[in-house]
């Protein structure tokens, strides 16, 4: 007969002290196995019982000791369980998101229910409190608009953008609504467009599939590399200037930076890009401009809640939209000079209005076709 104290023992000594802290204080959730989920690992079933939580985040808890079945501490996320054994498990708080104190900082909010908030960001704004950052961040703005969102993980962002990136982004509500929109993003089913003008010329439409990760000597930056994580970009163009191109990128994964290290990989670092493209990245002959000039235009998903298709689309922001206007002043300029005709030079991309507004698609299978062309993410 197997000794389960024996058992307790060797798991908590395959485990680090600082991950086996007393939770006893916390909350804690019973769960008594289903007879269908018997033989299953741990994991899986709590992702089935406890479905408002990712798998991830439950698994993070098995390893830190919150999860105990029949009073011993499980730590292996690969065990098996058995119908009618009782689990427990210990929620963990979000330490980030209590440390975090509501703020009253404007927010451009461009759609909100029950589940979702979905925002333009601005420029200059950083999404998550981190070094040097402890404050002023869209999670403290989030706090302060919807202080239920103490409540979820990280305030309900389940991606970012850069300080200096700004467009559309996606926070949940609650945590049901954060567990389904973080599992879309893993299925990429959801679809976020960017827009971003880039040094050169380019010709035609286009893909990178190139491995991202970190860059093997600048630690703060990320670089093509062979041991990287799987990447793959489609872009194609939308106008052409003199030395430049406004191009469209659609992302099949989420990788850090990802559009900003693949463009300047084949030759086309995003203009005003302060860490990639060798600082070649300035307007020929116009004053330097100040960011990466990168813009989230469009975000597609299916509602957590109702399951419909939705799509949103923000135009250009204001230094953006100028920059973009001064080239094409200077293209019809010199293409003038050559005898060129002004026609073809007009352009009629941006028909959104101004500003962004949300657009509801009706029925389960509709989507835009737009979307289609560039790829999933």
């Amino acid at each position: 007969m197997k000794n389960p104290q024996k058992k307790e023992a060797l798991a908590e000594a395959s485990t680090p002290k600082s991950e086996l802290a007393d939770y006893s204080a916390n909350p804690r959730i019973g769960l008594s196995v289903p007879g269908d989920c018997s033989g299953q690992r741990v994991d899986q079933i709590l992702a089935r019982l406890l479905a408002q939580h990712s798998r991830s985040r439950l698994q993070s808890w098995i390893r830190e000791g919150r999860v105990t079945v029949g009073g011993m501490r499980v730590v292996e996320p690969r065990q098996k369980l058995w119908a009618g054994e009782i689990v427990e498990v210990a929620e963990a708080p979000d330490e980030r998101a209590e440390s975090s104190a509501p703020e009253d900082i404007p927010l451009q909010v461009v759609y909100e229910d029950e589940c979702l908030i979905v925002l333009d960001k601005p420029v200059g704004l950083v999404v998550h409190p981190g070094n040097g950052n402890w404050s002023g961040t869209l999670l403290n703005g989030l706090l302060h608009h919807a202080p239920q969102l103490d409540k979820v993980p990280r305030a309900g962002i389940v991606h970012r953008l850069d300080k200096d990136t700004s467009g559309l982004m996606v926070v949940a509500k609650t945590l049901e609504a954060q567990t389904d929109l973080v599992r879309q993003l893993q299925a990429r089913s959801v679809k976020r467009c960017y827009q971003a003008l880039v040094r050169g010329i380019v010709e035609r439409a286009g893909s990178v599939d190139a491995p991202i990760g970190r860059h093997p000597t600048l630690r703060t930056s990320m670089a093509v590399v062979r041991s990287g994580k799987p990447a793959r970009t489609h872009y194609r163009v939308l106008e052409q200037f003199l030395a430049c191109t406004l191009v469209e990128c659609a992302l099949e994964t989420g990788r850090t930076h990802q559009i900003r290290v693949h463009m300047t990989s084949i030759g086309h670092p995003l203009v005003g890009d302060p860490t990639y493209g060798g600082g070649a990245s300035r307007v020929p002959r116009a004053a330097e401009f100040p960011r990466q000039a990168l813009h989230a235009c469009r975000l597609s998903l299916r509602h957590p809640g109702t399951g419909k298709a939705m799509l949103w689309r923000s135009t250009l922001p204001d230094d953006m939209a100028i920059l973009i206007e001064n080239l094409r002043l200077e293209a019809v300029a010199a293409r003038a000079g050559e005898g060129g005709d002004d026609e073809e030079l007009e352009d009629d991309w941006d028909d959104d209005g101004d500003g962004p507004q949300v657009i509801v698609i009706g029925g389960d299978n509709e989507d835009d076709s737009d979307d289609e062309d560039l790829g999933e993410q």
